[in-house]
């Protein structure tokens, strides 16, 4: 199945001039009035270098035929599209769960960097650098670069290194150099800022993989289009479990947004599918620590796009808070902006608390322990009113074996309280 299904994604979206969506990106670079590159003078080269070859090289023959083989073969696509029966039965509809946990690294991070590391290659790219806030995204720019021979630096903040060590350490053993970085919070948006400088210093051999729909034009879009396998899979899958191809909602997290990009790609025009958008309330939105961009932000600029960015009056970035590393990021990928903007997309706030809940939730009701970035969008479900006959998919972004140190110190100290542990 997953060579029908990847061909089909090729031939029906990579190519997707031939059939352009409303809500995907402009010539220009904007999804409405967000998105665009704004970057220095230094990286102008590199962007555009990127920006002239980018789909050419992911529409080729070579290209289509070899990551369709580490797809299928190396990151062990297509995930599953599993009915979650009693999840089902506690909200009163039929709930799917896209199993992106069980992908080779376990996330949807993999599909991003088979794809773009193999855009690096044809470039002529040989040093490869990443930002990671979670560790998911640092875990496969690492695994891929193992699997290339090429060399890896993955930039991850000091708070993101001490709550990740799991991840951290399968980095390193994959033979990535980890620096952690102690500007700031320490959290992704620094690590975003240190691997953004380092590019500066490095423009001609270095590549840049970034690992959410954020950056300047083109990474939203790269990014978006390498992730969009989830939903071409989606359709595929609903078809032979409902005998339709579409959802009547869909739901993802967003912190930069990958994984939700991917998710609704295929159905953004298809306005008989709702989107919920997830994104991390933190302590609540109005606590002053949170990393909910979408309800807090205002129109900046933030690594090279115009988004919405949580700032203050004088336009300096404030500090975002979550209890998941993945999702505490101060600005949010140019197409969810918009999709918000638009109404096309409603975005929730879930709290640290509803997403702790959710999480021993899933894991008793389904045997599956998600990651807390997932959590999130598992902690929207009690605030939608569904019906009986509503088909809802939900994508896992992640599994929650890095997570398992916050579980145990958040509910796991006092068994008696906490039978969940």
């Amino acid at each position: 199945m997953c060579l029908h299904i990847i061909s089909k994604f090729y031939a029906t979206f990579v190519g997707s001039k031939l059939n352009k969506m409303s809500y995907q990106v402009d010539e220009k670079g904007y999804y409405g009035r967000f998105g665009g590159a704004y970057i220095p003078e230094i990286l102008h080269g590199c962007v555009e270098d990127l920006k002239r070859n980018y789909l050419r090289i992911i529409n080729s023959e070579a290209f289509v035929t070899e990551f369709r083989r580490l797809l299928n073969d190396y990151a062990g696509r297509p995930s599953p599209l599993y009915h979650a029966r009693r999840l089902s039965d506690r909200y009163g509809c039929k709930i799917y769960l896209k199993r992106e946990d069980l992908n080779h690294t376990g996330a949807h991070k993999i599909n991003n960097t088979v794809g773009q590391i193999l855009i690096a290659r044809e470039m002529g790219k040989r040093r490869i650098i990443a930002e990671t806030g979670a560790g998911q995204h640092g875990v496969a720019t690492a695994t891929v670069c193992a699997l290339m021979n090429m060399p890896c630096v993955v930039y991850m903040g000091k708070t993101d290194v001490e709550r990740q060590q799991p991840n951290v350490k399968k980095m390193q053993m994959l033979g990535a150099e980890v620096i952690p970085v102690t500007s700031g919070n320490m959290t992704l948006k620094d690590a975003t800022n240190e691997a953004i400088r380092d590019w500066c210093c490095h423009p001609s051999d270095t590549f840049y993989i970034i690992g959410s729909t954020v950056g300047p034009h083109p990474y939203p879009d790269m990014v978006a289009r390498l992730q969009s396998v989830i939903s071409e899979e989606i359709k595929q899958q609903l078809s032979e479990h409902e005998g339709r191809a579409y959802p009547d909602y869909l739901m993802a997290c967003v912190g930069g947004g990958s994984n939700a990009a991917g998710t609704i790609y295929h159905f953004l025009d298809d306005e008989r599918v709702k989107i919920i958008l997830a994104e991390a309330g933190g302590e609540g939105i109005l606590s002053g620590r949170s990393a909910a961009t979408i309800h807090l932000g205002k129109e900046g600029i933030i690594h090279g796009a115009r988004t919405l960015v949580m700032q203050n009056d004088d336009g300096q970035i404030e500090e975002p808070y979550s209890i998941s590393a993945g999702l505490d990021y101060p600005g949010i990928g140019p197409i969810h902006a918009f999709l918000a903007e638009s109404k096309r997309a409603e975005v929730l706030a879930v709290n640290d608390d509803e997403a702790l809940k959710a999480v021993f939730e899933l894991t008793r009701l389904e045997g599956i322990i998600p990651a807390l970035e997932s959590a999130h969008i598992l902690g929207a479900l009690p605030k939608i009113s569904f019906k009986q006959a509503d088909i809802v998919v939900v994508t896992l972004s992640g599994r929650g074996d890095k997570d398992m140190d916050t579980y145990q110190k958040k509910y796991c100290n006092n068994e008696k309280e906490h039978p969940a542990c």
